[in-house]
């Protein structure tokens, strides 16, 4: 039925935001015109791509020292 079944996004992760940054997120939703769950789904795997991008370089760096 789907090109690629572990495509399907059925991984569900609790996060819990005070009120502040619950408005921080709405705002910037709002703004976007994107659904909250998305924008926060796409602000996590930017930083995780982020991250490992930098570990990776930082790794390459102690194997070329």
């Amino acid at each position: 039925m789907y090109p690629d079944p572990k495509r399907i996004r059925n991984n569900k992760h609790t996060v819990r935001f005070d009120d502040y940054e619950q408005a921080v997120l709405t705002a910037l939703a709002n703004y976007q015109g994107e659904q909250l769950a998305v924008l926060i789904r796409d602000i996590v795997m930017r930083e995780a791509t982020a991250v490992l991008a930098e570990r990776n370089t930082s790794i390459l760096d102690r194997a070329g020292a």
